[in-house]
């Protein structure tokens, strides 16, 4: 069963994505692993060819695009070459960053941001994650305190993905005392800011060319109009976000998965053992069999999420829903793709190798699969 989730603009819209993979990405994966970074060119390239940005106004020199499938189909190219840590930055730009700014921003402050999205010059990244706090956003220690006409913020964060090019950081602070839903806001530190400095790039298990960098705060002074939305929104920001952002974890563990698939049952069709192709055996068929049938129905669902988040009504709890079983059902099918490729599976010349070092981050970012579980409980036992 294939999924129904596009139209013509969207399968014309694949074709240039297309391109930009074969030529920009492809050529360039070992550098980036090697070099541990994707290159600014790679993100102007991409704004060039209108990859980047689709939602940014036409006012601010981007499509004015909200439908979310154009997303997915740039995902779906992207992981089809194993390109997870472009993935991962891209998405981070625009289904996280891009959307606070669309969302909460003024006039004058989408004039100032925006357009460098849409042309792939600025980078953007979020800082809600501290060393000590994991999931627990409550639990933060950055502080930003009003000074005159400047808020300062203090503190440091962790885990930054963009965090060694972006141009901008969403800092998620806070500014009351009393530790309730009011007591957090968002503020937009930029590049060179003095005060604002850039930590380690920091070693992972996978997504080796997803720079992901500590950041530190010391007496940063930011002016009042760096404010994003309201002084004590930040936390009610952060919830209604959420979904989006969970949501694009998902389809790129989908994606992921769809692909890993095809590796490998290419790869058991044309590995010989005994005298037959490996895919001939049971136990192998067997076990693409509950392969294949996981992705299928796990993609029903996620493209009912689409179609939810593009008429403004998927909740917290269905994204949850979505990023905790199509992560569990990605690292399945990478796993087992290992399997069947038997030696060769671990070695990471192989794609599958690759995609399983990047795929175990699927599960712990965004809020780890046991936080998406107790949203899910909690929502049964209020109703």
């Amino acid at each position: 069963m294939n999924t129904d989730l596009f139209e013509s603009d969207h399968e014309l819209y694949r074709e240039t994505v297309r391109a930009f993979v074969t030529r920009d990405v492809v050529p360039n994966l070992e550098r980036w692993d090697a070099e541990r970074l994707i290159d600014r060119e790679t993100w102007k390239r991409a704004g060039a060819a209108g990859l980047l940005g689709l939602a940014v106004p036409e006012s601010h020199g981007g499509a004015g695009e909200r439908d979310y499938r154009f997303r997915v189909v740039l995902q779906e190219e992207i992981a089809r070459v194993g390109a997870s840590s472009l993935q991962s930055s891209f998405s981070t730009n625009d289904d996280i960053v891009l959307s606070y700014l669309l969302e909460m921003a003024t006039e004058q402050q989408q004039a100032r941001w925006l357009p460098g999205f849409a042309t792939g010059e600025t980078v953007g990244a979020i800082a809600m994650t501290e060393p000590q706090t994991g999931s627990d956003l409550r639990g933060i220690a950055t502080t930003a305190v009003r000074d005159g006409d400047d808020w300062v913020i203090n503190g440091s964060k962790t885990f930054i993905t963009n965090g060694i090019l972006a141009d901008l950081v969403i800092v998620f602070a806070r500014t009351g005392t009393d530790g309730g839903s009011r007591g957090f806001s968002l503020f937009v530190v930029e590049r060179d800011t003095p005060g604002f400095e850039r930590g380690r790039k920091l070693d992972k298990v996978g997504l080796a060319a997803q720079d992901t960098a500590e950041l530190f705060f010391r007496d940063v002074r930011v002016p009042a109009r760096n404010l994003l939305g309201v002084e004590g929104g930040g936390l009610p920001a952060l919830m209604r976000n959420l979904p989006r952002e969970r949501l694009g974890i998902a389809i790129a563990g989908q994606c992921s998965a769809e692909a890993a698939f095809a590796w490998t049952l290419d790869y058991v069709r044309q590995r010989q053992a005994f005298g037959r192709p490996v895919a001939e055996f049971q136990t192998v068929g067997f076990a693409l069999a509950e392969l294949r049938t996981r992705i299928e129905v796990t993609r029903a669902y996620i493209d009912r999420c689409v179609r939810e988040l593009n008429r403004g009504t998927l909740s917290a709890v269905d994204a949850a829903k979505a990023k905790w079983w199509a992560t569990e059902m990605q690292w399945k099918v990478v796993d087992t793709g290992v399997q069947l490729h038997g030696g060769y599976g671990y070695m990471t010349e192989y794609p599958i190798a690759r995609a399983f070092l990047d795929a175990r981050v699927q599960r712990i970012y965004g809020g780890t699969n046991e936080i998406m579980k107790e949203i899910i409980s909690r929502d049964l036992v209020r109703s």
